[in-house]
């Protein structure tokens, strides 16, 4: 039995959330998100709150029925208070700067790297030497994605720790190669 499926989602007040047969629509003060609901599950809306219910007692459906109820709660949190992932950018002369819809990297390459920001995600460079980057936006799986392409572009690299790493991330680091005195 799912223990999180039987969970019920406390609706806030402000959010407002439609359910059509396939879809579930969820508006907050941040925005609208859109959740797709799959056949093995059932949606029940009440006054302050969202029941999932699965049809069946087979793998699918129940493996469904905690993934469904996890994508609605998250659709509610990102159009109430929102997500946001925080990157660190460690390296002489990186940095990151943020420019209307786009953020514009130097990460050690003879060229600069600019980053085209998916609608409705924000990003904003902080520090003194523009060094952490926030990225923001109301869909919790659209900010994960740009930050993990973010940080592709330089992963955190063992010897000396340069590239982008999210913030609490630990890079373990390795010994360099030694001169040995040979004979």
């Amino acid at each position: 039995m799912s223990r999180i499926g039987n969970n019920v989602i406390r609706i806030p007040e402000g959010v407002k959330i439609e359910n059509n047969t396939q879809h579930l629509s969820v508006t907050g003060p941040k925005g609208q998100l859109s959740v797709d609901i799959c056949e093995e599950v059932t949606i029940k809306i009440e006054d302050n709150g969202v029941s999932v219910s699965r049809k069946a007692e087979d793998k699918v459906s129940r493996s469904m029925h905690g993934t469904t109820r996890q994508l609605i709660s998250n659709a509610v949190e990102g159009v109430t208070n929102g997500f946001s992932k925080h990157l660190e950018i460690i390296g002489v002369g990186y940095n990151a700067k943020s420019q209307n819809n786009r953020v514009i990297l130097q990460l050690g390459f003879s060229h600069d790297i600019i980053f085209d920001l998916p609608e409705g995600i924000e990003a904003i460079s902080e520090g003194k030497k523009n060094e952490k980057l926030e990225i923001k936006g109301i869909s919790k799986q659209v900010v994960g994605q740009v930050a993990a392409k973010i940080r592709s572009l330089r992963k955190p690299e063992p010897y000396k720790g340069k590239g982008i790493r999210y913030k609490d991330e630990y890079v373990r680091s390795k010994q360099g190669k030694t001169v040995g005195g040979g004979d």
